[in-house]
């Protein structure tokens, strides 16, 4: 089963779960479960990829009905014309809101590096009590993250990259505080969701806010740290 935000004649708009790989690839060639098949059951025929997840991120995944829709669907992507809101949390407290403007390479390390920012906002924050390293205490953050750019794993590699590590991260955050979640907290599993797009529909010229709802383990962290009702701020604000 797969949960579905949106759909019409032309579009098909899922909750991804974390975990789920969109499609099939070589590096988990034992995998037999892939969202792109999930999909294509619930249709009862193709349905095409307008853009990725990782596999650890969860949230609302964009596909076409017809390769006509998806083409142009591609090109409301390649000129920036889709809003992406993501949510994480992060180690620290950062800024209220700011830009991380630093190139990327692709999938491998040493392409050329390409242009890249990452608008984001921070919504609420916490300080749990518990020693690690030589702090009494740790602090961390809810915050919105919008990729103005779709560089490989981009929003994990720029939190990296100004020192705000996403929970749960286990290529480009902080084992210490990953181990922290999983002991005190149970959570096994990256903290980012893609919460919303917001695009216009390729037939009808509407405006469409597609929202997939947080699941289980992020509804425990919100409620855990009192982060609700900061979410519920952040959603009419950005309506």
């Amino acid at each position: 089963m797969i949960e579905i935000v949106h759909e019409d004649g032309e579009l098909l708009a899922v909750n991804k779960p974390a975990g789920l790989l969109v499609h099939r690839s070589a590096i988990a060639a034992d995998e037999t479960d892939f969202l792109i098949e999930r999909v294509q059951k619930h249709l009862g025929t193709s349905a095409f990829l307008i853009h990725r997840l990782d596999r650890a991120t969860s949230g609302v995944t964009l596909l076409a009905k017809s390769r006509e829709i998806a083409a142009e669907l591609g090109r409301q992507f390649m000129a920036r014309g889709v809003i992406k809101r993501y949510l994480a949390v992060v180690r620290g407290w950062p800024a209220a809101d700011g830009v991380i403007d630093y190139p990327l390479p692709d999938v491998r390390e040493r392409s050329p590096r390409k242009a890249a920012v990452t608008r984001w906002r921070t919504l609420a924050t916490t300080t749990v009590p518990i020693a690690l390293g030589k702090y009494p205490e740790q602090r961390y953050a809810l915050v919105e993250a919008l990729p103005e750019t779709g560089r490989y794993r981009q929003i994990r590699k720029h939190l990296h990259h100004v020192s705000h590590h996403i929970v749960g991260d286990t290529s480009h955050g902080r084992g210490d505080h990953n181990r922290l979640w999983r002991m005190h907290f149970g959570v096994h599993r990256l903290l980012l969701h893609a919460w919303r797009l917001q695009l216009t529909h390729p037939v009808s010229g509407a405006q469409l806010q597609l929202e997939a709802p947080p699941d289980a383990v992020w509804v425990g962290v919100l409620e855990r740290f009192g982060w609700h009702d900061a979410l519920v701020g952040a959603s009419a604000a950005s309506c």
